[in-house]
């Protein structure tokens, strides 16, 4: 194993945990270094990828089609991805109505990317009977991260970085069940 790629492993393992944590001057500091924007970018690619996984047992275990599992596991993975897009744009927006900001929309994306770091355990979401349960867990621990990262990237106080993110989560969670309901359907289809 080559040096840059152990290197590459750890920073992606202690950006985790820091993300994870909730730990404020990390999420403060993630817009300073450029090989962030790649981290960042890298867990949110974990994150729809584990959604994919945890989605896709599902969907196997509901006897899908390759076509369905195939098409399943695309339309989940860019759900999830498109959702970071779209939430850290309404938080861009609203930052930039509330009060006038200083991060751009691309600066919003490391601190936000980051804070999907709870959505990489979505795969256990496949555990029986836990699973709505862990998705729930999973969602509100990403909501806390983004608040967090928001209110220091944005240097507001946590109420106005609550009313934020708010604005927003509601319609991606939305969306996560309609992409849920249209897999279910799509078995539903070709069974």
């Amino acid at each position: 194993m080559s040096s840059n790629n152990k290197k590459s492993r750890q920073g992606l393992c202690h950006t985790l945990w820091y993300a994870l944590a909730l730990n404020g001057d990390f999420y403060e500091n993630a817009r300073n270094t450029q090989p962030n924007q790649r981290l960042a970018l890298s867990i949110v690619i974990l994150a729809a990828i584990s959604h994919a996984i945890g989605s896709g047992v599902i969907l196997l275990i509901n006897r899908a089609t390759v076509f369905v599992l195939l098409t399943g596991l695309l339309i989940d993975a860019i759900a999830i991805v498109a959702g970071y897009y779209f939430w850290t744009f309404t938080i861009f927006k609203i930052g930039q109505w509330l009060k006038p900001i200083d991060p751009t929309y691309g600066d919003l994306l490391i601190p936000i990317g980051f804070a999907y770091a709870p959505q990489v355990l979505n795969f256990l979401t496949l555990i029986p009977l836990l699973g709505q349960p862990i998705e729930l867990i999973l969602a509100l621990w990403s909501l806390l991260a983004v608040i967090v990262a928001v209110r220091q990237g944005l240097d507001i106080t946590t109420r106005g970085a609550t009313f934020i993110c708010l604005v927003g989560w509601p319609l991606i969670q939305i969306a996560i069940g309609f992409v849920q309901v249209l897999e279910q359907q799509l078995v539903r289809w070709t069974s």
